[in-house]
């Protein structure tokens, strides 16, 4: 009787895990996420910075497709001289909205487009007076892959191209760690 027992243990140990898998299915229901990598900016030249921020959405599935939408907002580090003039790329709002499918069942391949409004400084290197400060509105195009860790856990991958007013556009490629709830 022991032996069936201990069995039983180690046989519902082993099936909890794998339970807990399928109570949920991924890439569905609300989702927050933490972003960060590579950003170019560019407008008169071009330069390099570091992009870092906070996302969050909401995502439908149907079978294999899913539908969402979200929201971002992002900092950078950009910063970028030239003639005199020092100009820098600050903090960038995005709202939008996603499509997508399910490949393997634990990743979903996406393309993603919507609104974008980021912020933009320019000052004269040498007197330190401020030549432009301003928000432009943009348009986001961009695509991805987000592997599902569990069904409340993701990590993501994700190219994409801003295109702003007054001939500024950025291309950035990021990294994000998310949980579902």
């Amino acid at each position: 009787m022991s032996k069936f027992l201990i069995a039983a243990a180690l046989a519902s140990a082993v099936a909890a895990p794998a339970l807990a898998q399928d109570g949920g299915a991924p890439f569905s229901g609300a989702h927050v996420e933490a972003l960060g990598g590579w950003d170019r900016v560019q407008a008169n030249g071009h330069d390099d910075g570091f992009v870092y921020g906070v996302g969050a959405g909401y995502d439908l599935r149907r079978g294999n497709t899913v539908f969402g939408i979200e929201g971002e907002a992002t900092d950078s580090t950009q910063k970028e001289e030239f003639g005199g003039v020092t100009q820098k790329a600050s903090r960038d709002l995005y709202v939008g909205g996603r499509i997508g499918t399910v490949v393997g069942g634990n990743n979903l391949l996406y393309v993603k487009a919507g609104y974008t409004n980021a912020r933009f400084k320019a000052e004269g290197t040498q007197t330190g007076v401020t030549l432009a400060d301003g928000n432009l509105d943009g348009v986001r195009v961009g695509a991805g892959i987000e592997h599902a860790l569990s069904p409340n856990a993701f990590v993501k991958a994700e190219y994409r191209y801003s295109n702003y007013e007054q001939g500024v556009s950025r291309n950035q490629v990021l990294a994000g760690v998310g949980l579902r709830f």
